[in-house]
């Protein structure tokens, strides 16, 4: 990403309503199907390290590498969370086979240098038997944006194609659900009639307080309605968690 957006995740990440969702809903995974909890656990692609920050929080204590691409995000990274932290690529990760016992990756297999096939064959490489692997995407290709353009996405996917993708790459036990869901209403109207000039902003920025907490009660009840069993047919992002054989 440029380097603004970087700054801009650094300053919002431990606050601004959707990285605080999405890193709750990959918490929730990880403690469904936690992997081999004796391995370390891998964020690829960590950013900034707002989410390897709350999974120290969150693991009590289990071994925690990210890998960033950037070494200036890599180091803040550091400094951020307190966990080892490398420069590398998704593309060839710096690691030996079966290193880890699970794997996060939040938004980086879109990415426009990152070619998802080999992504996921890296993932799997140095995931361990019985390893878990968590993954966001961002849905639908009908909904790139400015926001896309900003970050570097050059894909959205879907909940089917996403699942498809990590059978062919030989994971198991896949599950793909569409999250965001109930304010995807809302992101349609951003995306596709406020923000549609190509200087537009990313949507990425420090919210108001008051508009910040109400997106985020709504993206909680959605996941607490999630908790209860309820599916939603479509979302803003896509959460995928699956098993290395």
């Amino acid at each position: 990403m440029e380097t603004a957006e970087y700054d801009l995740m650094d300053a919002v990440e431990d606050r601004m309503w959707w990285y605080r969702a999405v890193h709750a809903r990959v918490i929730d995974a990880l403690a469904r199907r936690p992997g081999d909890p004796a391995r370390p656990l891998l964020d690829a692609g960590c950013g900034t390290g707002g989410l390897l920050r709350r999974l120290a929080a969150a693991l009590g204590g289990r071994p925690l590498v990210g890998l960033e691409y950037q070494e200036f995000a890599a180091r803040r990274a550091r400094a951020k969370s307190g966990a080892v932290v490398v420069t590398g690529d998704v593309n060839a990760l710096p690691f030996p086979d079966g290193a880890f016992g699970a794997a996060v990756s939040v938004d980086v297999l879109c990415h426009r240098l990152v070619s998802p096939e080999r992504g996921l064959a890296e993932l799997r490489r140095v995931l361990a038997p019985g390893g878990t692997l968590v993954l966001n995407l961002p849905a639908f290709e009908w909904l790139k944006s400015a926001h896309d353009r900003r970050v570097h996405n050059a894909r959205r996917t879907t909940a089917r194609a996403a699942r498809a993708a990590l059978a062919a790459a030989g994971f198991a036990r896949i599950e793909a659900r569409y999250w965001n869901a109930l304010l995807l209403p809302l992101m349609i109207v951003q995306r596709k009639l406020l923000a549609v000039r190509e200087e537009a902003a990313s949507d990425v920025a420090p919210y108001p307080p008051w508009l910040d907490r109400m997106l985020h009660g709504v993206t909680s009840l959605e996941r607490r309605l999630a908790a209860l069993g309820l599916r939603y047919p479509a979302g803003g992002s896509v959460l995928l968690v699956a098993t290395r054989p």
